[in-house]
């Protein structure tokens, strides 16, 4: 199972929000590839970035910041927000973004993703981001009328080949992932799984580990890593 740390962008600076409200966010640093760095460092491979004003706008806005990070480190690097069109995807590779994680654009435009699969293969992921059962769209601030599971059957059937679960209420509220709605997403898909949300011990990442024979790949990690809470050598070494 793998541990990614994670980078929330908002003007350059790495923040976290609390439930994806962006009238709650906290500041942590206004230097994201020093931050990358420290995790590249700590032993991190992979780095999840997420570009938060380019989720709301529907169009990256901190490309220069994460071309930094990837020009500064030799993390992989998974990216998403506003990446909604074959543009900005291709941009985001040409940057040396490893995986676009594709979010609102899957939900609305099923051929879209489709022709995305056939041409990228499995660096397309997809963000399953969950509100009160339904997947959240653009960057968390609406919720379609999308089941989670008709939406992951609908990614299957595309060829989809990993999805990041996020649960919403959970994410940024330190209170530990909902461990039994994960198991369900886990039974319900064949797709591989990386969780988000809610991650706030090293206690929760023993108990996630155990769900890797269930499909679970990895788990994000963000304000827990920032809080102090959670010391990612310490993680790497449960897994």
């Amino acid at each position: 199972m793998k541990i990614i740390p994670a980078i929330d962008l908002i003007n350059g600076k790495v923040v976290r929000l609390e439930v994806g409200r962006f009238d709650k966010v906290k500041i942590y640093t206004d230097d994201p590839v020093e931050k990358a760095k420290e995790w590249s460092d700590l032993g991190a491979k992979l780095l999840h970035v997420v570009d938060l004003d380019g989720a709301k706008i529907g169009k990256p806005q901190n490309f220069d910041v994460i071309k930094k990070i990837a020009d500064s480190t030799e993390l992989d690097i998974e990216m998403g927000g506003g990446l909604r069109d074959e543009k900005n995807i291709a941009q985001a590779f040409s940057l040396g973004i490893k995986y676009a994680v594709v979010g609102t654009s899957a939900v609305q435009d099923s051929g879209f993703c489709t022709r995305m699969i056939k041409k990228y293969k499995n660096r397309i992921v997809f963000a399953v981001d969950v509100k009160d059962g339904k997947v959240a769209i653009k960057g968390w601030q609406e919720s379609s009328d999308t089941d989670v599971a008709e939406y992951l059957s609908r990614l299957e059937k595309m060829g989809a080949k990993t999805v990041i679960y996020t649960d919403i209420s959970k994410d940024g509220m330190m209170a530990g992932p909902n461990i039994a709605v994960l198991k369900e997403i886990l039974s319900s898909t064949s797709l591989d799984v990386i969780a988000s949300g809610g991650v706030s011990r090293l206690a929760d990442i023993k108990v996630l580990k155990g769900l890797e024979k269930d499909g679970l790949k990895g788990v994000i990690i963000g304000k827990a890593l920032y809080e102090g809470k959670i010391d990612l050598k310490e993680a790497f070494d449960v897994v």
